[in-house]
């Protein structure tokens, strides 16, 4: 890949920072002027850029997808409430879906009128998601659904969710599941969400009783779903990586500016040769995930989707912010610990990576969730050791066939 620009993509570029800066998001504290964020971004062809066109999309490069990724994280503005339609769901539909549910369901994706969350993980079935019990039975014109989800994003303000579910419990676990659209609004949905450690509850547990899902809810055919859902998390770990390392490199910037002015033995901790040798380890470590996006975005412009060497960049860029928010807790020391900020003479802008009203304690917490969403670290090296690295399995006297995990 030529990691120089072209110069289509350089004035693009400028066009994207230009407007970020001619349209400030503004207050942010409601669910709906969040929804409203994402709608001006719609307007502004900055959502769904790589769907189709028939779909509201842009028939966008993966170059220009990336483009507005890095700007936007550069200009330090939230990204689109309705995420995980945007990137999992969505295209998970377009692939799969029938036509009438693409027609019903993308365009209010697109504009934030209907929030989606994922339904995958249960209590005993995270990394092992083949190994869920949630079960759907057919009754006449509907599916009925009993069981129970857990770390659902946006659950409790989704309208419309993806659910696993078990159709066939006499078949091999990886054979027996089918993929559904679930309205959340259903009788038998109850909500529940998880107070997390951050104090925030961005998660939810979701159980199902007796509820009736239309037959025509089922995506692609019965006993199929684990293949779909290999197809959305796929796109789970698709080419964003560039604009982690814009957000990596703005977090650099702020530390380095509360490293100015914080004391440490009365002088600033910037010159203790221990806290220069661990912002050099972060800089060298960030550029390491640079030239990892560069990888990833090279096999998207030509057309082909990263394969298991995703789980590469994966377990690199969260274990590296997992690392990283612990040295920025060694050089801050107790202020890092501050629920609240800052205090204002070393605050300098220094809200970093999730909002204004972000702290460097929020972080440091956030960081643990990195390593286990999206498939556990451990479930990453397993990956990459069998399908990169091509190491022989271990053979154990309980596993009858091969079987794969997802997160």
């Amino acid at each position: 890949m030529d990691l120089n620009y072209s110069p289509e993509d350089e004035g693009f570029r400028e066009r994207v920072r230009r407007w970020f800066a001619e349209h400030p998001p503004g207050a942010l504290d409601t669910l709906e002027q969040k929804k409203a964020w994402q709608r001006k971004l719609y307007e502004a062809g900055f959502v769904g850029m790589g769907w189709p066109r028939e779909y509201g999309g842009q028939d966008a490069r993966p170059m220009e997808q990336a483009i507005v990724a890095e700007e936007m994280a550069a200009a330090d503005v939230p990204g689109a409430i309705n995420s995980l339609a945007l990137g999992l769901i969505g295209p998970t539909l377009i692939v799969h879906g029938t036509d009438e549910q693409k027609r019903r369901y993308l365009q209010r994706m697109l504009t934030a009128e209907e929030i989606w969350c994922q339904l995958y993980s249960e209590p005993d079935s995270g990394s092992d998601l083949a190994s869920l019990k949630t079960s759907a039975v057919r009754e006449g014109d509907h599916w009925s659904i009993n069981g129970q989800k857990v770390w659902a994003s946006l659950g409790a303000y989704a309208a419309f969710g993806i659910l696993l579910a078990r159709t066939k419990p006499n078949v091999p676990k990886h054979q027996g599941i089918s993929y559904f659209i679930l309205d959340m609004r259903t009788q038998g949905v109850e909500v529940r969400p998880l107070k997390q450690i951050t104090g925030s509850s961005e998660f939810a547990e979701v159980f199902f009783t007796n509820v009736k899902v239309p037959a025509e809810n089922i995506i692609g055919q019965e006993g199929q779903g684990w293949e779909l859902a290999q197809t959305t998390l796929g796109y789970e770990r698709g080419g964003s990586v560039l604009a982690r390392v814009t957000r990596h490199q703005a977090n650099m910037r702020r530390l380095i500016e509360v490293a100015r002015a914080l004391r440490r033995d009365g002088q600033p901790a910037l010159e203790d040769p221990l806290v220069r040798q661990k912002l050099g380890r972060m800089v060298v470590e960030v550029e390491v995930l640079r030239y990892t996006g560069f990888r990833i975005l090279s096999k998207l412009e030509q057309g082909t989707r990263p394969g298991p060497e995703s789980s590469v960049d994966k377990l690199y860029y969260s274990e590296l912010d997992k690392r990283h928010q612990e040295l920025v807790q060694d050089i801050l020391g107790p202020f890092g610990q501050l629920e609240k900020g800052l205090p204002k003479e070393l605050a300098l802008n220094s809200s970093t990576m999730r909002g204004d009203d972000s702290t460097w304690a929020y972080n440091f917490l956030w960081s643990r969730a990195g390593t286990i969403y999206a498939g556990s670290s451990e479930i990453q090296k397993n990956i990459i050791g069998e399908r990169v690295l091509k190491l022989p399995r271990e053979p154990r006297a309980d596993r009858a066939t091969p079987s794969s995990t997802g997160g």
